[in-house]
């Protein structure tokens, strides 16, 4: 099965760059472990919320935002997209992943397919 792991960071955390994530020894060796055993199936590192523009549609007026959807605690920081045999499995691997093990959290959700 695919699921994507939703990866959020604490508002006022610390923000790592790609570069900063490349060199962080605890993101090297977990995607070192994702990658070896082929379960990634794609990803990406968001931008910080703050960079984010919130898009609705009331009527035919369009109307944006600055900033994420909702005010939160936390914010998407970035996704992976993983293959995994089950939910055991997916939510292992989440439990593994340094943001989570950072004080933020990892929501995994199923992919319809």
């Amino acid at each position: 099965m695919k699921y994507v792991l939703l990866i959020c960071t604490p508002v006022g955390g610390e923000e790592l760059s790609p570069a900063e994530i490349a060199d962080d020894p605890r993101f090297t060796s977990y995607i070192e472990e994702v990658r070896s055993r082929d379960l990634m199936r794609g990803g990406a590192r968001l931008r910080p919320s703050t960079d984010a523009t919130t898009v609705r549609v009331q009527g035919d007026e369009v109307l944006l935002s600055d900033g994420p959807f909702v005010e939160s605690k936390e914010y998407v920081a970035g996704i992976d997209i993983i293959e995994v045999a089950d939910l055991d499995e997916a939510i292992s691997l989440a439990s593994r992943h340094p943001a989570a093990l950072a004080g933020g959290s990892v929501e995994v959700r199923p992919v319809w397919e």
